[in-house]
């Protein structure tokens, strides 16, 4: 309990000293700066040495903030462009272009247009997670890390596999760690109780010491999802499909249905006038008897409405029945969803479907006036893939805590947008919540898709580059994967669920958290400083499935003027054994060998320290007590 206490000190004393001074709130939130500045740490960390590798669109890849701090070495490692067709693709595979290196990446600029037209989302998370600031005081969690830009096909899970097979290829050729952010998610693609496909690489490339974040979605203040359990035979709901809102792209709605294994249902759906009256309807389909996809349409009065659905009467991963409806927004009408089944616990979320598919802000379902047994919708089970995966960090948002001009502090409240769990097999999601509310961050120069107030501008190379402060779980999710790179860098053998076990146990809570609970923030909010801090105190193995620990014994401890002489007994071949103080200031560093070693302390104050020790295999951190 003392230790969790200091740590917690610690964190305050860096949210009052320096987060005004010239750092964005969010750093100060997140306890960053204390490991920025390696207060009672062994050494400053800032993700040297790691890999953030970014799946997301709208790349800007000549942007400052991907230089290091002082805008001179480049630290984008590789880009791949799955819509550009010109190629080269990467070696094995044949598909997008690939750019290697600085010149390559300069001299392509952007990544081409895509779903997203000429968009700016890339830059933004990836300046979260790993911008070096570009001279302003917008500078990234991880500022020394490398990055890899995939800006990919969301239609199918083949596609973002093959993104995160393509950057584990580069780190392993790199040697380096790897942490993939993912500032996205769909209610489509596997199945919503976390199983599929891309559930089964997440797992495999986890295996291989991969970390993935992601963000746990932004439908919190949307009545979106329905559930009921099915306990009669033929038993019927219904419930008001409203479109989501239309941003320019909106092709309709997307309804995902799913119900328990082994429990088929049939659905159906209505067309009404402004009275609620049926003008037409499509016959109940049931997905006992039908498999696949069907593209059609159905008249009602005047209008043509264009729907098509997609079933899976058995999912092979969990033996489910899963539909996929999806109608066209281009009538005045009103839509009613009907489903009939005998038993069963039956989901249904309501999604943007855009003009090039990729949609997931959610859409009401409601309860009409003169139809009290119709289900009304809530926010529930509003964590989308991959963020409904166990082995992935799903992030939550809020607002940051900051001192207001005014004296007193601000923020710090849940941003309403961010999803809500629980998700239904079972797992805590979200894990924890990070800055998502208001983060500036640097937006692509290329982009001829944003339109808000820009907050900082500057010029790098004769070109003026911008920054603009967004909100999300978009923004939150970076944030965590520069945090997990900064342990990584204190500990490079960390395996994926030792960082996600850290930083689910090194959350912080306060009374917002309380107000909400685990379904909202997950075990809290993120801390930095006290999970870079447990990741030195935690053994890593480099193979992360089986490996020979080395072991330690150091005596005595605490020490004294009588015991000036510490003694290491080891059985690794080589050891770097460092000696720090609570400043992170290095007081000695020496080679130890097998066996009994003895390190002379004579002359070091009284006082607690930091003995750290490095075989090449794994890091191991101890507490050594000095006593004069």
């Amino acid at each position: 309990m003392k230790r969790i206490l200091f740590i917690a000190f610690l964190g305050l004393i860096s949210l009052n000293l320096y987060s005004q001074a010239w750092l964005d709130h969010a750093v100060g939130d997140g306890r960053v700066d204390s490991v920025w500045h390696g207060i009672g740490l062994p050494q400053s960390f800032n993700g040297e040495g790691v890999i953030i590798g970014v799946t997301d669109w709208g790349f800007d890849y000549t942007h400052p903030v991907f230089y290091d701090t002082n805008m001179i070495r480049y630290r984008v490692l590789r880009a791949w462009d799955q819509f550009k067709t010109s190629g080269p693709a990467p070696a094995g595979f044949d598909y997008g272009t690939e750019y290697v290196g600085p010149e390559e990446l300069l001299t392509a600029h952007c990544d081409t247009f895509n779903a997203y037209s000429y968009g700016y989302h890339g830059t933004h998370c990836s300046s979260i997670a790993a911008g070096g600031g570009a001279g302003t005081k917008y500078r990234g969690v991880a500022h020394e890390a490398n990055l890899l830009f995939c800006s990919f096909y969301l239609e199918d899970p083949h596609y973002v596999i093959d993104a995160w097979r393509w950057m584990y290829d580069v780190a392993q050729q790199e040697g380096k760690r790897l942490v993939i952010s993912m500032s996205w998610g769909v209610y489509y693609m596997d199945n919503m109780d976390g199983t599929g496909m891309v559930a089964d690489e997440i797992r495999r490339l986890t295996d291989l010491g991969v970390l993935f974040v992601t963000s746990a979605g932004n439908n919190g203040d949307t009545p979106f999802h329905i559930k009921h359990l099915f306990s009669q035979p033929a038993d019927t709901i219904r419930s008001q499909f409203l479109f989501p809102y239309n941003n320019g792209y909106l092709w309709g709605s997307s309804i995902t249905m799913m119900n328990s294994a082994n429990s088929p249902f049939a659905f159906s759906f209505n067309v009404m006038n402004s009275s609620f009256e049926t003008v037409a309807e499509i016959p109940f389909v049931n997905t006992a008897n039908n498999d696949g996809y069907v593209d059609t349409f159905l008249v009602a009065g005047n209008d043509t409405i264009i729907y098509n659905y997609d079933i899976q009467s058995s999912t092979s991963y969990n033996q489910a029945p899963v539909v996929r409806l999806r109608v066209k927004a281009n009538s005045t009408y009103r839509f009613g969803l009907a489903v009939t089944a005998d038993a069963g616990t039956f989901h249904a979320w309501n999604v943007a479907e855009l003009t090039k598919a990729y949609g997931n802000w959610g859409g009401d379902f409601v309860r009409p006036a003169g139809h009290p047994d119709w289900l009304e919708g809530d926010n529930e089970y509003s964590i989308s893939t991959p963020g409904n995966i166990d082995e992935v960090i799903t992030v939550a948002a809020h607002r940051s805590r900051f001192k207001a001009p005014a004296g007193n502090m601000a923020g710090g409240e849940l941003a309403d947008f961010s999803s809500s769990g629980p998700c239904f097999h079972d797992v805590m999601k979200p894990d924890v919540s990070a800055p998502g509310q208001g983060v500036v961050s640097a937006i692509s120069s290329y982009t001829n898709t944003y339109t808000g107030t820009y907050t900082k501008s500057i010029t790098f190379n004769g070109r003026t580059y911008r920054f603009a402060a967004l909100s999300g779980t978009s923004m939150s999710c970076p944030f965590v994967a520069g945090v997990a790179a900064l342990m990584l860098q204190a500990n490079p053998y960390l395996s994926p669920q030792q960082i996600h076990d850290i930083i689910n146990e090194t959350a912080y809570n306060d009374e917002f958290t309380a107000d909400f609970g685990p379904i909202r923030f997950g075990h809290g909010k993120v801390d930095a400083h006290a999970a870079v801090l447990m990741a030195l105190n935690t053994v890593g193995v480099q193979n992360y499935e089986a490996a020979e620990q080395s072991s330690y014994t150091i005596f005595p401890n605490p020490t004294s003027d009588d015991f000036c002489y510490l003694t290491v007994q080891s059985n690794a071949p080589a050891i770097r054994c460092t000696l720090y103080d609570l400043m992170g200031r290095t007081l000695s560093t020496e080679m130890l060998v097998p066996g009994v070693n003895t390190i002379n302390l004579h002359g070091i104050p009284s006082g607690c320290y930091i003995l750290r020790l490095n075989d090449g295999k794994q890091v191991t951190t101890k507490k050594l007590v000095r006593n004069n």
